[in-house]
């Protein structure tokens, strides 16, 4: 999904206090000018692509053809947390912001990626911790100012048999890897991070019923992002993240196309 693109120019930042329109960048000026390749983050809308159990999969209709009707269009239905997409505020909270409303500062941010891939190849149910965190920033420095912190589990491997990246027990009970509370709550009140990223179903672990790192992270203000693709593409530091966040009026999320510059 990488691309070897030049990254030509970046807008110059604004410096308009309502910054749900208009928002001055938190990438430092200096990491622009190295940014030199493009990956997509993204995975791409099928009817396959597995969904939580609460909602219907992605649908697709051709409503007109070339060759019919001299053009071509279709119509898609989706849930909102359907394959590559955002969580709000508001997927959570009756009284937390809604995904057309979070501030666009926000939707372009360092990286950070943090992998529990060994850890998770083991333990279907592994949490990112307190200490991965500490791990990554003795090695990387301390967690930039409003970065997104991306969990990379290798779940995707298991897109090919959807019923693996589901991982449902006999008892319905999903198991996949997730954030700690402890590494939510860290990230909310000890990090100014813009959000959270996963690249498994849930930025929970599976079998979650309280949805911790949900509550923690939405209910500080934060978005997440989850089903990322090709985290394992990227650096652990160093890279850029835009977020194509979706803008329908009140929504609690929805599908969002991700890349990563660096």
């Amino acid at each position: 999904m990488c691309c070897p693109e030049l990254v030509r120019s970046i807008p110059a930042a604004s410096t308009r206090a309502d910054d749900r329109h208009d928002a001055a960048l938190a990438v430092p000026p200096e990491a622009v000018g190295r940014l030199r390749r493009v990956c997509d983050l993204t995975h791409a809308l099928t009817p396959d692509f597995p969904v939580f159990p609460a909602y219907r999969p992605f649908r697709s209709t051709r409503l007109f053809s070339v060759e019919a009707n001299g053009f071509s269009a279709g119509e898609v239905a989706y849930a909102e947390h359907t394959g590559t997409h955002l969580d709000a505020p508001a997927h959570f909270f009756a009284d937390g912001a809604t995904a057309d409303v979070l501030p666009v500062g926000r939707f372009v941010a360092p990286l950070a990626v943090i992998s529990i891939a060994e850890r998770a190849a083991k333990d279907e149910d592994a949490l990112l911790t307190v200490d991965d965190l500490a791990q990554w920033e003795r090695r990387h420095g301390r967690i930039p100012a409003g970065a997104v912190v991306a969990l990379h589990s290798g779940w995707e491997a298991r897109l090919d048999q959807p019923g693996r990246f589901l991982n449902a027990d006999a008892m319905g009970v999903m198991h996949a890897p997730g954030f700690s509370r402890e590494a939510a709550e860290f990230l909310a009140h000890e990090r100014d991070v813009a959000g959270a990223a996963t690249d498994t179903l849930s930025l929970d672990f599976g079998p979650s019923l309280s949805y911790d790192a949900h509550r923690v992270l939405l209910g500080s203000g934060r978005y997440g992002l989850e089903n990322v693709a090709s985290l394992d593409r990227v650096p652990p530091s160093g890279a850029v993240i835009v977020v194509g966040a979706p803008k329908h009026a009140g929504g609690t999320g929805g599908p969002a196309r991700l890349l990563a510059l660096y």
